[in-house]
């Protein structure tokens, strides 16, 4: 371990009690940011999407499974992928065991990708997943909601990141996915909130990038663990499926 400050037992309270003043603030700004996230508008979904589910063909509608709420992960799941890619199925390992207390809540959660349902079915039962996997392949969803695009589309969109060299994370998700830098992006991960209302379906809030964190908990874990993330410059070169770790 690197070294550190050392310091006496007064000293890491004083500092311990300042810290605390300005996680506090974190706390209520992170309130706030909630509040205004439920005060955004509201956008009616007029398309009707239809979805490949273990329970036969269902409308976005009828993915609400008679709740008011409902939460989508746009999983990287891409047409040419042979498994997910390796950061999304860490996030369903940890929403997994929430899912009694979401839908007691009014709230139904789900992860929504490409591939056919057979092969999210089987990707499921490999990972354990309790989380239900539906398959928008015959739908525009994702695509409509800017999380997938046509191979021509990435191809033109990566053509700089290309020359100048992908960073060393798109090349080993990549290859973690059994597919090529292209065929990995043609898919990006996010989140997206629906509102049922009267029979009418509403969008009322998405997310993607670093913004889909919040369903990383190991990261607010290590963010208190001595070493932080201890990612470096390998960013989340380290993630792997659960299965797929060293037994230590």
């Amino acid at each position: 371990m690197a070294e550190h400050k050392i310091g006496s037992r007064e000293e890491w309270q004083a500092a311990r009690e300042m810290l605390l003043q300005r996680e506090k603030e974190h706390t209520r700004m992170g309130d706030e940011l909630a509040r205004q996230r439920r005060e955004l508008p509201w956008v009616p979904v007029e398309k009707e999407y239809r979805f490949e589910t273990d329970q036969g063909t269902r409308t976005l509608l009828e993915l609400f499974e008679g709740r008011s709420q409902l939460l989508v992960y746009h999983f990287m799941f891409g047409p040419s992928y042979e498994a997910g890619c390796p950061t999304c199925p860490s996030m369903a390992d940890t929403v997994d065991g929430a899912l009694p207390h979401l839908r007691a809540h009014d709230v139904t959660m789900m992860y929504v990708s490409q591939p056919p349902l057979e092969k999210l079915q089987a990707y499921k039962q490999r990972m354990g997943w309790n989380m239900p996997s539906v398959s928008s392949t015959s739908s525009d969803f994702n695509f409509d909601l800017g999380y997938s695009r046509t191979e021509e589309q990435t191809r033109e969109a990566i053509a700089p990141m290309l020359e100048a060299g992908p960073p060393p994370i798109v090349d080993h998700n990549a290859n973690a996915s059994g597919t090529d830098v292209t065929g990995y992006l043609t898919e990006g991960q996010g989140f997206s909130a629906f509102a049922l209302d009267d029979g009418t379906v509403f969008q009322t809030y998405a997310t993607t990038g670093r913004g889909v964190e919040f369903l990383m908990a190991y990261y607010g874990i290590f963010d208190r663990a001595p070493k932080g993330r201890d990612e470096g410059d390998a960013f989340q070169m380290w993630i792997r499926r659960h299965d797929e770790y060293d037994q230590n």
